[in-house]
């Protein structure tokens, strides 16, 4: 029966949880039942040569829950992220052996999820929304806890008009996420255009995509680039960010180099193992050269001139602390494609009226943040893709794996957004080296998540906020376009539970990331498992899944992560 209830657990997360490309993650079992020091010691072996990262011991019986945790270290390094599903049933102790182990864990100072069910439970029928619930939402976090340790941060650039949040700080990074810190001077990039280091083949095809896929809108007056040449300067430099970050073997190819153009370099050619990246862009950039807008807004989207792929992460204006936020979410979403914003501006429903006339109190009465940015928004947020998939309630992660194994779905999720997305000339107060930004509208009814990581001396935390996208009435939303910028895309949101001025004012920069779903429970229980406090939050308290060591400390997210430090320093 113990067999049969992992088996149970095994094909739940098997089909479930799914890295950001749709592949699934690996899971490998102990070669036999767990009870005690010696057979633990045979799984801990076991588990060493299969690089586990994260573990669920699940038990309907009893056994000697001190002297296995004694004896296997928790099954595995101090940086395994550790869960314990109890069975609830009378005729056996599941329960029992839960408590006793997760108190051994405690006292070791061990963290550990800790998955029982309210209810009694069936053996004879599948696990109940409770336990699935629980034991996906661990299976989500600590994939992503996995997937980010021993990657990169690329920072292209520097600091941005002296954002905060442009200071990537290597020693954080390390500590909180397992992440190490790249840097490339935006030098380099202009290298790269001048010597033609990059696949000339596929910069023509990228060319080619932008010219039949998009309408443009090129401004008025004179110019600094011609039309053309500004499209296929911006599609190189997309090209060379994504080279920068997970590399390209054409570049080290000879034959590739002689014809076109170019000397191959393996060094070049690798990247920098980049799961996520920023681009300073302004000013030093964007006062000489077309600005990042377009490569941003691509990059970005789950789709490119090569089709529907995994979405990357970069982060405008190279907010580190914005795109860990946007790394995050995109893990936990299953893989979907993040907003980078400015948080703009608070409407309430008394300033939408008196600017416009329009009585907005109905369609939201906590008022709006409007979020915008110069125009390098994922093009994914130009349409509902929950209304796309033509079904109802369903998770982030669901509609995302949906359109993932539907081609059809993915050709409309491409040509909805495509049509609905225009290219404008950047305003050239900001951007005097030219530029294209993408301008869309979201659409309304989209719930929406949006979070910041936030750095206090050398404390990292968390903001994250659910909501929901806002369909302004056009008169109202043109209004608000025309006084801020009509050339970048909009997306009007508004919290739950909270006012839009209470966000606005207790927000930390000036920037958030956001991403399709909601994802604030999962966001909370990754924090957990890194030590991260949340500082704020709107996620109700029966969803909140933090070790059952939270509970030794009265739930003081502060207070428990202090007392544990950051799992990598």
């Amino acid at each position: 029966r113990t067999w049969r209830l992992t088996e149970k657990v095994y094909e739940l997360i098997s089909k479930n949880v799914r890295l950001p490309d749709g592949s699934p993650v690996r899971i490998v079992v102990a070669p036999e039942i767990v009870y005690g020091p010696r057979s633990g010691a045979l799984a801990r072996a076991y588990y060493a040569t299969q690089g586990v990262s994260a573990n669920i011991w699940i038990a309907r019986s009893w056994c000697y829950s001190d002297e296995l945790m004694s004896a296997c270290q928790g099954i595995g390094s101090s940086e395994w992220q550790q869960a314990a599903y109890g069975l609830n049933q009378t005729d056996r102790p599941g329960a029992v052996w839960l408590k006793a182990f997760t108190a051994a864990m405690d006292e070791k100072k061990r963290p550990i999820f800790s998955i029982y069910s309210p209810d009694l439970e069936d053996e004879t029928k599948p696990l109940n929304d409770f336990v699935s619930g629980r034991l996906l939402r661990f299976a989500r976090c600590a994939t992503a806890v996995a997937m980010i340790r021993g990657k990169n941060y690329l920072n292209i650039g520097s600091v941005s008009m002296g954002i905060i949040g442009s200071d990537a700080r290597r020693n954080i990074m390390l500590d909180y996420l397992g992440m190490g810190t790249c840097n490339f001077d935006m030098a380099g990039i202009r290298g790269r255009l001048n010597a033609g280091f990059y696949d000339h083949e596929e910069a023509d095809r990228a060319f080619e995509f932008f010219k039949k896929s998009f309408t443009f809108d090129f401004g008025t007056g004179k110019r600094p680039r011609p039309a053309d040449e500004l499209i296929r300067e911006s599609s190189r430099i997309a090209l060379i960010v994504r080279d920068l970050m997970i590399g390209n073997p054409r570049l080290a190819d000879p034959a590739v180099a002689k014809k076109q153009g170019f000397t191959a370099n393996v060094e070049y050619s690798q990247g920098y193992n980049a799961i996520a990246a920023g681009t300073q862009g302004q000013r030093q950039w964007t006062d000489y050269n077309p600005n990042f807008d377009m490569a941003e807004s691509i990059l970005n989207s789950s789709f490119d001139w090569n089709g529907y792929r995994a979405p990357m992460v970069i982060a405008t204006e190279n907010d580190s602390k914005n795109g860990i936020g946007m790394l995050i979410a995109n893990l936990l979403s299953g893989g979907a494609a993040q907003l980078f914003a400015d948080i703009r501006t608070n409407w309430t429903p008394a300033s939408i009226k008196k600017a416009t006339g329009v009585d907005v109190s109905k369609i939201c009465p906590n008022g709006i943040v409007d979020k915008r940015n110069s125009g390098a928004g994922a093009l994914d947020y130009a349409v509902d893709i929950f209304k796309l998939c033509k079904k109802q309630k369903l998770t982030v992660q669901q509609a995302v794996d949906i359109i993932r194994n539907n081609a059809a779905l993915q050709k409309k999720l491409i040509a909805d957004a495509t049509k609905a997305t225009h290219y404008m000339a950047a305003a050239l107060t900001y951007f005097p080296g030219d530029g294209l930004s993408s301008h869309y509208r979201s659409p309304g009814g989209i719930p929406l998540t949006s979070y910041r990581y936030n750095v206090v001396g050398e404390q990292l935390t968390c903001s994250v906020i659910e909501g929901d996208t806002i369909e302004l009435p056009k008169k109202v939303a043109d209004h608000i376009s025309r006084v801020t910028d009509s050339t970048w895309p909009e997306t009007y949101w508004t919290p739950r539970g909270m006012s839009s001025f209470e966000y606005m004012d207790r927000i930390g920069p000036n920037h958030d990331g956001n991403s399709f779903g909601l994802l604030g429970a999962d966001f909370i229980t990754f924090n957990a498992m890194l030590r991260i406090p949340v500082d704020m939050h709107n996620v109700e308290a029966g969803d909140i899944f933090r070790p059952t060591i939270w509970n030794r400390f009265g739930n003081d997210d502060f207070r428990v992560c202090d007392y544990l430090g950051p799992i990598y320093a």
